[in-house]
Parts: structure tokens; C-alpha cells; sequence
């Protein structure tokens, strides 16, 4: 049930308990109940809505920056991704394999903002090694949700 409830709620968390109860046929009692667990165990750690920000008047640019980092003797990446996360621009950061050690996503008003951001913030950070700033130019998916559907083709099919 605890598997369920947690793949019905990250597809969208606008439903209720009562609504999670009917498609799983279990009391909404329960279904709250075991929400409220998942949220104390912190499986749950917030709810988000997916915004189309091309759609709205608001300006937005976001962007990805691959990151090189020296681990830190006793933390590894964790002290230096924990700083990084504490800047109001970025949005998530992440542990990768590979040629890099840290995916950091942000957003900003302009990609100067960004480019200030990698300049002044993160890269003259102490552990930091170098940055590659790849600027999100549009979205397609994310969350897996498609952000516009395909286009329909609507000419007729003509058989020769």
C-alpha cells in the first residue's frame, strides 16, 4: 500500500487522501494515516507543482552546471554540495559519476544573473575545481509530464 500511495502522489499530489482511498478500495482514515508516517519518516519532504514559466509573464531562465569538486578529507562531496545547496539560486543539487562530481540546477532573472552566479558564488569556492554552465533553452518533459502536446498533423490521407 505504502508503494502506491507514494506512486500516486508523486504522479500528483493534488489528491486527497479520500480520492487515494477509492483507487486503492482502502479506508481515507488509513491512506492519512499513512501519509502523515511517510511525511514524519521524511519519504515524504514536500509537495511541488510544475510550472510552465514560458506560459506566464514571468522571466526565467534556468540552467545546469556541471561541477568538478576535491572531495573533502572526512566529508567527501557532502560539505561542499551542502554549501553550494544553501544559494537562493539553485534549485536541487546532485551526486554524479562520471566526468564530473556535481549536476547543480538553478534558476535566475537573466543568464547574466546565472553567469554572475558562476563567477562571484560558485566557482571561487576553495573546493571547486571548474564549472560547465549548459543554459535550459526549452522544455519538453519534465516530472513526466510533457510541457506542450504533439502537434496533430490534420491533413487528410490521400492514397494515390
Amino acid at each position: 500500500m505504502r508503494q502506491k500511495i507514494l506512486d500516486i502522489l508523486e504522479r500528483d499530489s493534488r489528491f486527497s487522501a479520500a480520492e487515494i482511498g477509492i483507487m486503492l478500495g482502502i479506508p481515507e482514515e488509513e491512506v492519512q494515516q499513512e501519509i502523515n508516517r511517510l511525511e514524519e519518516e521524511g519519504v515524504i519532504v514536500g509537495y511541488n507543482t510544475l510550472i510552465n514559466w514560458e506560459k506566464t509573464d514571468r522571466e526565467l531562465v534556468e540552467a545546469q552546471i556541471a561541477v568538478k569538486v576535491t572531495p573533502q578529507r572526512g566529508h567527501g562531496f557532502d560539505q561542499t554540495a551542502r554549501r553550494i545547496a544553501e544559494f537562493p539560486e539553485v534549485q536541487a543539487v546532485f551526486l554524479f559519476s562520471g566526468e564530473f562530481d556535481l549536476m547543480v540546477l538553478v534558476q535566475g532573472q537573466t543568464m547574466q544573473h546565472i553567469a554572475n552566479f558562476v563567477a562571484k558564488k560558485l566557482a571561487v569556492m576553495e573546493s571547486v575545481v571548474s564549472c560547465t554552465t549548459y543554459f535550459v533553452l526549452k522544455k519538453y518533459k519534465q516530472n513526466g509530464r510533457l510541457f506542450e502536446q504533439p502537434e496533430t498533423d490534420e491533413r487528410p490521407n490521400i492514397l494515390l
